[in-house]
């Protein structure tokens, strides 16, 4: 008989732990491993559920536990409460009832053993689950309406404060609300004032500078933000229409909305026009005329929408990444003045990647995709012998760990009969039980890599008889298609991404193709680029 134990933290286990109730994993731990003595049900696992989260899909050990349930691997699981187990909506409550019902494990509390397949036993197992979401919701209505009227009062009630700030306790009162920090406010200010009057030019006039050149001024300038990451023009523009730098509080501007897409359920984060705002007991970095200035000026230059961002113009797009910061590369169309053909750029306005002319990175990559083909060829000719050898050692391998998974399972039983019969404490069994179960643990971690690897190498072996004749292809017909978003396509279905390498400006049109490319094929691992 094998049993293991789940242990997660509720939201009133959190508050007892802030009044100095100790640390309840812990706690719930010695009170189950007590149960499991006095039952006669060794413990050989424990899933520690150290974060929180409403659904299953964002508690990993609770889906390790349903997994290892679903396969029959436990007779049945010790926990504090069957609240436990689930308090999300009603699809991860059938999904629980169902897992342990199915594979006739039972959930084991100190009030009471659950039979799933015991007619009175489900009801009240499934009744006692209901409770938990009704009470679960409860509670967060409670929460919602307490933060609702932190806002209304002023109080900040986000867990991460924005640039400029820190969260600090109020004082001789409940919640939190924000304090400048003096060097990053200073920052703030900075970037308010170059976007609203801009900055003292040669000729004593001053000139406004947009986001994009904000950004790479404060790059420049090897100022840190909030994340430690350079500075983006989105994280400016999100500066520059926050009101909280005018002392204002704002709430529901962001909401997680909940969609199914494809069967599953995702978060989204829509801005929404009808937000809360009111004004904060925090002191303003920003006046209210440079403020409402900022806002105008913003206004006359929104941010473009996504739908004619979203049109494919650049057969290259998504592909190629910049060598030096990482980002991806981006198309700049001609124009009769200054450019006589598209350019492929760097996005990132303070890297100091040169641009190259975009159909002179369209041959290159052509001209790799030639070069690799022909490795292909050459190396899968020559190594169609040496993964078959590789294949067979796995194989073995895997009937080798096979035969050593059975003996320990025959010593995990063969401990039940040492402590029936007395040879064994409670406390040698479950270290004895402890030690075969980790190397069980370990065996099959190891024949999950090996399969997993057998899987890969048997995937290679499908991608061969299909990666040449699409290369093949793409080379043939690249040339004969007019539309960008079709050349993207073809492209994307045999390369991961291309790092593009220019430190050098080419002073005329033969030097403009100095430019070095690594090209990653989606199957690069089978050829050394």
């Amino acid at each position: 008989m094998q049993y293991c134990m789940y242990l997660r933290k509720s939201r009133a286990d959190m508050d007892a732990e802030a009044h100095g109730e100790g640390e309840t994993l812990a706690r719930h731990e010695r009170v189950l491993i007590e149960l499991s003595r006095r039952l006669n049900k060794p413990v050989t696992k424990i899933f520690r559920e150290v974060v929180s989260g409403e659904t299953i899909i964002a508690r990993p050990e609770m889906q390790k536990l349903l997994s290892e349930v679903e396969q029959s691997i436990w007779d049945g699981v010790l926990v504090m409460e069957v609240e436990r187990l689930a308090r999300g909506d009603t699809i991860d409550q059938g999904l629980v009832a169902q897992t342990f019902k199915y594979s006739n494990t039972q959930i084991i509390t100190p009030m009471k053993t659950y039979d799933p397949n015991n007619e009175y036993d489900e009801e009240y197992f499934e009744f006692g689950l209901f409770m938990s979401r009704r009470e679960f919701k409860t509670i967060n209505r409670r929460l919602q309406r307490g933060r609702l009227e932190s806002v209304k009062e002023g109080k900040y009630v986000g867990n991460r404060p924005p640039y400029g700030y820190t969260r600090i306790k109020i004082e001789h009162g409940k919640g939190f609300t924000l304090e400048p920090i003096e060097n990053e406010a200073e920052i703030v200010q900075l970037i308010y004032k170059l976007y609203t009057y801009g900055e003292i030019e040669s000729n004593g006039a001053p000139k406004r500078i947009g986001v994009s050149l904000i950004a790479r001024k404060l790059n420049e300038m090897k100022v840190m933000s909030k994340t430690g990451k350079i500075w983006t023009q989105s994280t400016i523009r999100d500066i520059l229409i926050n009101p909280v730098y005018n002392g204002m509080i704002r709430w529901n501007w962001r909401p997680s909305v909940k969609k199914m897409v494809d069967g599953h359920m995702v978060k989204e984060r829509p801005r929404k026009t009808d937000y809360i705002l009111t004004k904060g007991i925090h002191h303003a970095i920003i006046d209210e005329s440079i403020w409402q200035l900022a806002q105008e000026y913003m206004s006359h230059n929104p941010s473009q929408p996504i739908p004619h961002r979203k049109k494919v113009m650049n057969p290259l797009s998504g592909l190629i990444i910049c060598g030096k910061c990482g980002r991806k590369m981006v198309r700049r169309p001609l124009n009769h003045t200054s450019y006589k053909f598209d350019y492929l750029m760097c996005s990132e306005p303070s890297c100091s990647t040169v641009s190259s002319p975009l159909n002179y990175v369209e041959d290159r990559v052509l001209q790799g995709l030639e070069e690799i083909l022909n490795a292909y060829k050459l190396k899968w000719e020559n190594s169609e012998s040496e993964n078959n050898i590789e294949l067979d050692i796995k194989r073995k391998a895997i009937l080798k760990f096979d035969v050593e998974l059975k003996n320990l399972e025959l010593q995990l039983s063969n401990l039940h009969d040492l402590l029936e019969r007395e040879v064994y404490s409670i406390d040698t069994f479950l270290d004895r039980s402890k030690i075969i179960s980790e190397r069980i643990k370990q065996i099959k971690q190891d024949l999950e890599i090996i399969n997993k690897s057998i899987e890969m190498d048997e995937q290679r072996e499908n991608n061969k008889k299909s990666i040449i004749p699409k290369i093949q292809t793409i080379l043939e017909v690249y040339r004969t298609l007019d539309d960008p978003y079709q050349k993207n396509v073809i492209l994307k279905d045999v390369l991961d991404k291309v790092i593009y390498t220019k430190d050098v400006a080419g002073t005329k049109l033969g030097g403009s193709d100095n430019f070095a490319l690594t090209i990653y094929p989606i199957i690069s691992s089978l050829v050394e680029n």
